[in-house]
């Protein structure tokens, strides 16, 4: 089995590379290899390596400059993943395209279902959805997996901003009326690998789109105590004395948040057959490499 990853450089690319690596041979590219704003020449790579399965997990994901470059941004994000997809009904291969939870406004209470209506409430947010819509369009056999709120070690993300904050910082101030499920950069590509093994097995996953998180939801202020809380346990030796809870109006930004953006992962978890941990059981890993990095 061959497997093209794309966004090879990102979190979620990284760990992808990593994991895929015993179940097949792997093509993997960053920007370099597979510029996202040259819809054609994407195209042209998969021709070229004729993969088996392709795992997209390239994105323009600077959610506030996208701002003031939407063209760049709706490139990135719709037209060419459209052009992937073209490109995998044309050699045969299965697309797993990674999405957000910022398709929805995040007005709604309860989680958000695979079948709840979208709403996006900036230029990110819609350029990820006609992305979405330009996949779904093709025909082309698809895994659109929207996730949420990723971290890893090895990349910036909110949890090592936290840590960085609270190590230099005695008082840190965090939003707390935006919720999410943060969601391990480790744990995506795990339950592709699932998702990919259960093919190989003849029991593939339906065409679709499928929501890929962890279980239970946080606010960014509870979050950042957990993660705190969390490495003061290991031994990190932090700053840090108060945290208080604020909301998004102290930190305006171009781009609104979703307040609500936690996704129900029921549908992939039973079609998978397992349990997705809960959060705070997968960030746990992460917060640890970050601070055995650090002490």
């Amino acid at each position: 089995m061959k497997f093209l990853i794309l966004g090879r450089d990102g979190q979620v690319g990284t760990a992808l590379t990593a994991i895929l690596a015993p179940l097949g041979e792997i093509a993997a590219y960053g920007r370099a290899g597979a510029d996202f704003t040259r819809p054609d020449d994407v195209a042209r790579l998969v021709h070229r390596e004729r993969p088996d399965i392709i795992v997209n997990a390239a994105a323009y994901t600077a959610v506030d400059k996208a701002e003031s470059e939407p063209e760049v941004a709706r490139l990135v994000n719709a037209t060419s993943p459209g052009r992937l997809a073209e490109a995998a009904l044309q050699v045969g291969a299965r697309l797993i395209h990674i999405s957000t939870d910022y398709v929805f406004d995040g007005e709604q209470t309860q989680p958000y279902a695979e079948d709840d209506p979208t709403s996006p409430i900036n230029v990110y947010g819609r350029s990820k959805l006609e992305g979405e819509v330009a996949i779904a369009a093709t025909g082309a056999d698809y895994l659109t997996l929207r996730t949420s709120w990723v971290h890893s070690a090895s990349h910036p993300n909110f949890a090592g901003k936290m840590l960085e904050a609270a190590a230099q910082r005695e008082e840190l101030q965090v939003i707390d009326d935006q919720s999410g499920c943060p969601t391990s950069a480790r744990l995506i590509a795990e339950t592709i690998g699932r998702t990919i093994a259960l093919g190989a097995a003849g029991r593939p996953l339906p065409s679709g789109l499928y929501h890929l998180t962890t279980t239970g939801e946080t606010s960014r202020y509870d979050y950042a105590c957990f993660i705190i809380e969390e490495a003061r346990r290991m031994g990190a030796q932090l700053k840090v004395e108060r945290i208080l809870p604020v909301p998004s109006s102290v930190f305006p930004t171009p781009a609104p948040r979703p307040k609500n953006a936690h996704l129900s992962n029921h549908k992939l978890s039973s079609a998978l057959g397992l349990d997705l941990p809960g959060w705070r059981e997968d960030v746990r890993p992460t917060i640890a490499t970050i601070v055995g990095a650090t002490t």
